[in-house]
């Protein structure tokens, strides 16, 4: 184990946020109400951490209509995949083990 270890992206290291960016590393985009669902949240609540994550630069949002009702869809900005690949490779010296 190192001396220290690393800092944790702090904009990442929330369950919903850290859901997202998973969920949106695989796919284009994905849809509000598709992250609400997997995610177990509030519309409220994915909201504010949607937003935090905009604010990082590590998400963008497009909002549009279907059938004349709001569509809010989220992708993974090259800058989100970045901070999410960083974010994992920093979490893997806190994981016991054999580092190569």
């Amino acid at each position: 184990m190192p001396d220290k270890l690393p800092p944790l992206d702090q904009v990442i290291h929330s369950r919903i946020r850290l859901a997202v960016l998973s969920v949106l590393l695989s796919v284009k985009s994905a849809e509000f109400n598709y992250l609400k669902k997997l995610t177990g949240t509030t519309d409220g609540n994915l909201s504010t951490h949607l937003t935090k994550l905009e604010e990082a630069g590590y998400v963008s949002i497009a909002k549009s209509f279907r059938d004349k009702k709001p569509l809010t869809t989220c992708a993974l900005s090259d800058k989100g995949r970045k901070a999410f690949a960083a974010y994992l490779q920093a979490l893997e010296e806190y994981l016991p083990g054999d580092k190569r």
